[in-house]
This record gives structure tokens, C-alpha cells and sequence, in this order.
């Protein structure tokens, strides 16, 4: 099927600091375009893959679940570590699973994560209810959009298919288990309001991760796609500056460490 206009794939080259930037389940890079194109216009090499199943119709995420959204972002951040000295993993809901994902399994090979309200866990009855209901129904009312900002749209599918759903609900424990894997420096930026995931998953985050560079931003006027909500530009500015710190101080012990 043909990609949904703005749902492309992103990718900048610029300097020795790269970026991978996941977007969130049900959505696209269009999400997260503003997001990329402020971080390249600042000299990073910027990374926003299209997930499997995802940027055309809901019905092609049926046969897609959690083993193929991560293999994506697994090619792409290790595209990233052979071609930039440092590598940071942002996400946005699904996007930061992934994003835990690949702290737990790399390491020490991430400089740092920027989540913005994480997904780890089920909310409410319908999800959890999902084992049952991908045999009755393919499909549930969608979640794009869940946004403050009046006139700005997230590019999302209007029904989430329940298959994908459910694939979604077993990925979580997962992620959860390893959390304290996680010791890479941690931006977390979560609404107060969100209507699609529950801060508490924020919260949860914070207290199993093993980091102990950890910075958390609560974003008062924003609901769950804040990338393109009131607080768009206060993530795109902590983040940078979020970068732009661990990566002078990786580059100083470069260079004790050169002697």
C-alpha cells in the first residue's frame, strides 16, 4: 500500500552525534518531524524510521507486532553507532518502549534516552482485555491525536487493530523486567494530562531504571503527542541541551583519555 503523505521515513546527515527518533504506535514520523528537523538544523545526523505496519492502513498491522517494530530501530540505531562517535535514542509512548528496549540490550553503546510519556504498561480495561478481544473484534476506535493544541494533528490511524494491540500488551513485560538495565543518562518529559497513557507509567520508569543522570520535565500544557502540542518547543529545547551536554563531556574524556 502506498505510504500516507508526511508518513516518510526521516534521515539528516550531519555531525559525529547521531539521534534515532521513534515514534509511537498507530502513528508515523510526522509526529516526530519537528522534533528531527530542529535537532539536524542543529548539526546532528538525524534518524526517523517508519515502523512496520505503520504510515498506511490500519489493516497492514496485523501482521506486524512488537519482534518487527524493535528489529527496525535495532537496523537503524546500529546504521547509527557505525557512522557517529555517540548515539542518542529518543521515543515518543511506544516510541520510548523501544527506546528502554534498546538501552537494555546496547548499554554503554547509548550516550542517552529522551522519553516522552512512555508506555510500559495497560491503563484501562479495553487494553487489558485485548487477549480476548482481537478474536472478536480486528480493530478498536483509534488514538491518534490526543492533542491540546488547537489546528495541530498527529498522522495516525483512526482505528488501532487489535492484533497489534495485544502484541503491544506483551511487549511491555519485557521492557518492565529490565528496567533496571538501564543506566544511560535519562531525559523523561510527561504530561500532566494524558488521555492515551497514564502518567504513571512515568513514574514507574523512574523507579526501576539504574540511571543516576536523570532529569524529569512534567509538561503542563500538553497532552499525549506533546512533539506537536504546546510543549513542543520545550522538548525540543531540553533535549538539545540534553545532547549537546553528554556529548561535550564524551568528547573531554576523549580527549584526557588521548592524552
Amino acid at each position: 500500500m502506498p505510504l500516507m503523505p508526511g508518513a516518510e521515513p526521516y534521515r539528516h546527515e550531519g555531525g559525529e552525534t547521531g539521534v534515532l527518533i521513534c515514534h509511537g504506535f498507530t502513528g508515523s514520523p510526522q509526529s516526530m518531524r519537528p522534533w528531527a528537523e530542529y535537532l539536524a538544523d542543529r548539526g546532528l545526523t538525524v534518524s526517523v524510521p517508519l515502523l512496520p505496519g505503520h504510515g498506511t492502513r490500519w489493516q497492514d498491522m496485523q501482521a506486524t507486532g512488537w519482534p518487527d517494530w524493535y528489529a527496525e530501530v535495532d537496523r537503524e540505531l546500529r546504521s547509527l553507532l557505525a557512522s557517529c562517535s555517540r548515539v542518542f535514542v529518543c521515543g515518543l509512548s511506544m516510541g520510548s518502549t523501544l527506546a528502554l528496549r534498546l538501552a537494555e540490550k546496547h548499554g554503554s553503546a547509548l550516550s542517552g534516552i529522551v522519553l516522552v510519556n512512555p508506555s510500559v504498561k495497560a491503563d484501562g480495561l479495553p487494553i487489558k482485555a485485548t487477549p480476548l478481544l482481537r478474536h472478536v473484534l480486528p480493530s478498536v476506535p483509534g488514538i491518534a491525536s490526543d492533542i491540546a493544541r488547537e489546528g495541530s494533528e498527529e498522522l495516525g490511524y483512526a482505528r488501532v487493530p487489535t492484533r497489534a494491540l495485544h502484541s503491544l500488551t506483551r511487549f511491555w513485560p519485557v521492557v518492565r523486567a529490565a528496567l533496571p538495565q538501564v543506566t544511560q543518562p535519562v531525559l523523561l518529559l510527561h504530561s500532566r494530562q494524558d488521555h492515551v497513557v497514564h502518567p504513571s507509567n512515568s513514574a514507574l520508569v523512574l523507579a526501576r531504571i539504574s540511571s543516576t543522570d536523570v532529569t524529569e520535565h512534567v509538561l503542563e500544557r500538553s497532552y499525549h503527542v506533546a512533539t506537536l502540542d504546546h510543549d513542543a518547543e520545550r522538548i525540543f529545547d531540553a533535549s538539545y541541551a540534553f545532547i549537546r551536554r553528554l556529548s561535550a563531556a564524551t568528547a573531554a574524556e576523549e580527549v584526557t583519555a588521548g592524552g
